[in-house]
């Protein structure tokens, strides 16, 4: 959905204007329900942005809402406003309102789903929460264990297991393998190891570089090259037929078989196989001498 909103000229980035951010959406009005059914009822029927605008504003501060809920993930907020913002916007364009629901209600589920998707795509490299019982248990464990009071990184007991796996509706193992992923967040390559100095070092610093450098791709493109020419050369000492053989069962990118060139050459596939050979040996030979 496009649309020009104030939504868009503000960066949602840089940390900085968070602030500023925060004291703009004060700014817009809270809808009654009335005035609320009927903009989305007009802005079904006609989707003229202005309304669409009015409808996003007057829940921006649902977004940051919702998002002060995820802060614990160590994601960046204003990129989680602007992602719970996203949602808002779809749920402006996807609202049904004679069906009853507050926007906000229905805003809601839109919000979080976005917000969700987005920590869960941000907070690993690896993959995780494939399944509606993993976002599940990925969302609620945190949440369970600050409940229980257990916010070390000690192994949980086998009764605390049973006792989140029972009430999550998943395996003891899923909570384990949960348990441990979220204990263990994957480590920025920025990070500092060395802070000594003016400028500590950082795990990038430290990591090879596998692929080949400057002087190993020409010394490899000057190898490839000696190779070529050498076999060129070499060819010469075949006869046409002896190339040709060779070049179909060998060089080709699908070898062509015996029983079809001794058919072509009217000859045994057995004598097909000793040309073939016999042709590998010439070239090998020549190699050596111009070697």
């Amino acid at each position: 959905m496009e649309y020009n909103s104030d939504i868009k000229g503000i960066d949602f980035s840089p940390e900085i204007n968070m602030a500023r951010y925060m004291q703009k959406i004060r700014t817009y009005p809270i809808l009654s329900q009335e005035e609320e059914y009927r903009l989305a009822v007009k802005y079904k029927e006609t989707k003229e942005q202005e309304i669409a605008k009015i409808l996003v504003n007057s829940h921006l501060r649902l977004v940051v809402k919702v998002v002060a809920k995820y802060r614990g993930y160590g994601l960046s907020v204003a990129e989680m406003i602007s992602e719970g913002n996203i949602g808002l916007l779809y749920a402006v364009e996807k609202f049904e309102p004679e069906k009853g629901f507050r926007f906000s209600t229905y805003a809601l589920w839109w919000i979080k789903a976005s917000v969700q998707k987005y920590i869960l795509n941000s907070w690993s490299l690896v993959k995780i929460g494939t399944t509606a019982a993993q976002k599940k248990l990925f969302f609620n464990l945190r949440k369970i264990k600050n409940k229980l009071n257990l916010n070390d990184d000690r192994e949980l007991t086998p009764e605390v297991l049973n006792r989140i796996a029972g009430s999550l509706d998943v395996s003891v193992q899923e909570v384990k393998d949960m348990n441990t992923r979220l204990k263990a967040h994957d480590g920025s390559l920025n990070t500092l190891i060395d802070s000594g100095g003016d400028s500590g070092s950082e795990w990038m610093d430290f990591i090879a570089d596998s692929k080949p450098n400057q002087e190993d791709v020409l010394a490899y493109s000057e190898t490839m090259k000696y190779r070529k020419t050498l076999f060129s050369k070499a060819l010469v000492v075949l006869n046409k037929r002896e190339k040709d053989i060779l070049f179909k069962r060998r060089l080709n990118e699908k070898a062509v078989t015996l029983d079809d060139l001794s058919k072509y050459y009217g000859i045994s596939k057995e004598r097909v196989r000793q040309i073939e050979l016999n042709s590998i040996k010439k070239i090998k030979k020549a190699v050596e001498l111009e070697i």
